[in-house]
């Protein structure tokens, strides 16, 4: 994948748990892998962006 299309990626993922705040953040990337057609192999690493954004979330929220 290129590198600014990852950023893209990894950009519309943050803003998309942002709003959601999933619950299941790998059911939530298998969800948006499906629906926005991304290459595969990038699963774990997605999983791994939506778990962290919702860390950063959840310790600014307090």
């Amino acid at each position: 994948m290129a590198k600014r299309g990852h950023n893209e990626v990894q950009e519309s993922l943050q803003e998309l748990t942002r709003i959601f705040r999933p619950k299941d953040p790998r059911k939530f990337v298998k969800d948006y892998i499906r629906k926005y057609r991304i290459t595969g192999g990038y699963e774990d690493e997605l999983t791994v962006i939506v778990e962290r954004e919702l860390t950063r979330l959840n310790s600014s929220a307090s």
